[in-house]
């Protein structure tokens, strides 16, 4: 269900296996409850991952630590990098993806020519052999579904997604969606946290751990120097 990657006195960080829920489903106890049972010990969420997506989740120790944490990420103070692999080419080797967001049918969303609320995703792609395309994503906001629809958006939808990805024979093992690594600075310290995705046949080939040996570092990517794609422009 999860693994242990940090404990200190003002939160934890976990690596969320695929397929888990966050919050309580109606058969299971979720992802955060289960958490507290282990550790015995009440913990506040910062931030969600969807079911499909595996990796780094960021619980609080305290009410105080939650609101200071939550607050980065409003802030946009938090820098997340997320990993996702396809079977379509983008539209743009790279790029950044802008617009509001609007309810679909089959609980999906949609990406708008709007921008009163827009989300904001920028990524860069690179070969995964086989067929594949590895992306390395960067989004400066958080909302529902945002990297999943923007990959599809730029015709590169997720492998495994069972939302914005048409149905495979044979099925892939996982949603192919990982959250990668965080930094961020409390109270006058500096945090990074790396989780390799260890589920998923896919994220297991050499391509795929070459290409993240060259991204080890994400900061220092060119992010903001490539034009726009999708269906909203700067």
């Amino acid at each position: 269900m999860y693994q242990l990657i940090a404990q200190t006195e003002h939160f934890i960080v976990i690596n969320k296996s695929p397929g888990v829920s966050v919050h309580r489903d109606t058969s299971e106890a979720g992802l955060v409850m289960q958490v507290e049972r282990d550790l015995d010990r009440k913990l506040w969420l910062v931030h969600r991952l969807d079911r499909m997506t595996s990796g780094l989740l960021l619980l609080a120790t305290s009410a105080g630590a939650c609101d200071r944490l939550s607050g980065l990420f409003r802030q946009r103070s938090v820098e997340k990098y997320y990993i996702a692999l396809s079977d379509r080419k983008p539209s743009k080797k790279q790029g950044r993806v802008i617009g509001d967001m609007a309810k679909s049918r089959r609980s999906g969303w949609r990406l708008m020519r709007a921008r009163h609320n827009p989300a904001v995703t920028e990524f860069f792609s690179c070969s995964a052999g086989a067929g594949l395309r590895l992306m390395i994503c960067k989004p400066s906001t958080g909302q529902t579904h945002q990297i999943r629809v923007a990959l599809k958006s730029v015709g590169a939808p997720i492998v495994g997604d069972p939302i914005y990805h048409e149905r495979v024979e044979p099925a892939p093992d996982r949603g192919y969606l990982h959250a990668w690594q965080l930094k961020f600075d409390l109270l006058g310290c500096c945090y990074h946290f790396v989780a390799e995705p260890n589920v998923g046949v896919l994220f297991q080939s050499d391509v795929v751990r070459e290409a993240l040996r060259g991204w080890a570092d994400p900061s220092a990517l060119r992010w903001h120097s490539a034009g726009p794609v999708g269906l909203a422009t700067v």
